[in-house]
Order: C-alpha cells, then sequence, then structure tokens
C-alpha cells in the first residue's frame, strides 16, 4: 500500500491584543513563508493537544479557549498534500520566544489586514476561502 495520503496538519492562530503570532518558515517545506506555529498531529491526539504541544515546542507559551474554525485542503507544488486543521486560541501574554530558531527565522504579531508576505500554503487557501478566527474583532 502507498504511503501517499493526505497527512494531517494543525495551525494555530494565537490570539492576543487583536493580532495574530506569525512566524516565517526557513525550513525546505514552505522555505520563506509566513505561518502560525502548528504542526502535525500524531496517531491518538486530539487536535487541541496537538495545538498545546506544539505551541508550547515552538514559541514556549500556553494557550486557552482553543476552538477549531476551519479546514483547508492544501496542495502543495512539491506534491505534498495536507489536510490543515485550523485552531484559534487565546494567551494571556505577548511574550513569546523562539524555541526553534532553526526553523523559524523571525517570529512576530500581525493585525489580519496587514499580514505579511509570502504566506504558507494553508494560510494562503484560508484567506482565499474568506475565512479568518473568530477570536478577532
Amino acid at each position: 500500500m502507498s504511503d501517499n495520503r493526505p497527512k494531517i496538519g494543525v495551525g494555530v492562530w494565537i490570539i492576543y491584543d487583536n493580532k495574530v503570532l506569525l512566524m516565517q518558515r526557513i525550513t525546505e517545506h514552505g522555505e520563506g513563508t509566513w505561518a502560525p506555529p502548528g504542526g502535525h498531529l500524531e496517531h491518538g491526539e486530539h487536535w487541541f493537544d496537538c495545538a498545546a504541544r506544539e505551541v508550547m515546542e515552538e514559541v514556549g507559551v500556553e494557550i486557552h479557549s482553543p476552538k477549531l474554525f476551519a479546514v483547508t485542503n492544501d496542495v502543495f507544488a512539491t506534491g505534498k498534500h495536507y489536510v490543515t486543521l485550523h485552531v484559534e486560541a487565546r494567551v494571556n501574554s505577548a511574550q513569546f520566544q523562539n524555541m526553534e530558531p532553526e526553523t523559524h527565522a523571525r517570529i512576530s504579531w500581525y493585525r489580519w489586514s496587514e499580514l505579511p508576505s509570502p504566506v504558507f500554503e494553508p494560510v494562503a487557501n484560508l484567506v482565499a476561502a474568506g475565512h479568518k478566527p473568530n477570536y478577532l474583532s
């Protein structure tokens, strides 16, 4: 059997002061693009647990009030195929740390109307579908 099935990704849209936290990727998959923290859903893991784990691993903060707000079907030019679960969550502070400097060059807060460019494929698909986190006013 081929292992060519889509993978499940979880993108975590952290909301604080009506802004979202985005990271510039420096790994081969999406190099140079901007994306929220996130990663692969592990076998048997709930997507909210995945969201909390990935955020802690990547930016060292605890999230609260997670909600699933969108799903995108992301087929990359490289042939990779993901179904991305977009989770929004809140944090108690704007403080974060780049816990994985080998995978993220820069991390910063952005207003939804001023997202940096270029964005990661799942982000582009999310925006093209007209979705945005509900926690944003």
